[in-house]
């Protein structure tokens, strides 16, 4: 492993820089442009929003948890630069892609955004979101009625998704899962599993009435028309992970967890 391609990319926290000032005594540290690998420290927002921001570069990321859960970190257990660069040198990679969200607010006004877990549809006031889902052109749900609704990622249904009471998805198994936010009608969908080559359009019903907000990660755009989302399988993610901690395992892992 050479020092001189790596670089650190910190959270302001006094823990992520407490941490990240004792691995880097005695590194060679480059910017993020001429490093080989990015070593993260934070939480699993900071690692998000790191790998939203580099993700042009292509280059791997490993993580280490300075936050709170750290689902997509290592364990903060690294004492020295010695075994910093052990860790690298044994870790393994995780590809992910992540959702491609196309949103068409209510004024006409269009954006794209990637969701590395999931895409949410929130309402953005007292009255229930009434929303209609297609899934590949055709209407598979006429109209739900609740707080919103959750497009997730095997990678992220361990996030928003599990807290919503939807199902826990293995890497592997090339699914992508819908749940509901407090579904009013119909009162007894619990969500559905979709091929991750699914297309989903959501299109918000009375959108002036019921205005509703879509969430790419922790990209917001409010008072929205239509959402349009697929798996961009042209986008990905390079992972480290020490070996026997990965995604897979710490996925599997989180479903005998009680």
């Amino acid at each position: 492993m050479l020092e001189k391609h790596l670089a650190f990319i910190v959270a302001p926290t006094i823990e992520a820089e407490r941490y990240a000032k004792q691995l880097s005594e005695g590194l060679s540290l480059n910017d993020p442009y001429h490093a080989d690998i990015l070593v993260v420290f934070g939480g699993d927002g900071f690692m998000l929003r790191s790998l939203h921001q580099y993700q042009p570069l292509g280059k791997p990321v490993y993580g280490i948890n300075c936050g709170t859960v750290g689902f997509l970190m290592n364990e903060s257990n690294i004492s020295s630069k010695g075994e910093l660069l052990e860790r690298l040198e044994s870790a393994k990679t995780t590809l992910l892609h992540p959702l491609k969200m196309s949103v068409k607010t209510c004024d006409g006004k269009a954006s794209v955004h990637h969701a590395i877990n999931e895409v949410s549809l929130l309402r953005q006031t007292s009255q229930a979101a009434k929303i209609r889902i297609y899934i590949n052109d055709i209407v598979r749900l006429d109209s739900l009625i609740g707080d919103g609704i959750i497009l997730s990622t095997p990678a992220g249904s361990t996030a928003y998704n599990l807290s919503a009471h939807g199902p826990i998805l293995p890497l592997d198994t090339q699914l992508l899962a819908l749940t509901p936010l407090s579904a009013f009608r119909p009162r007894h969908w619990r969500g559905a599993l979709l091929p991750n080559t699914a297309k989903v359009r959501f299109e918000v019903l009375d959108a002036n009435f019921r205005s509703v907000s879509a969430t790419a990660d922790d990209r917001t755009v409010s008072y929205i028309q239509t959402v349009d989302v697929f798996q961009d399988a042209s986008v990905s993610y390079n992972l480290l992970f020490d070996p026997g901690h990965n995604l897979e395992e710490r996925i599997l892992r989180e479903q005998f967890e009680y």
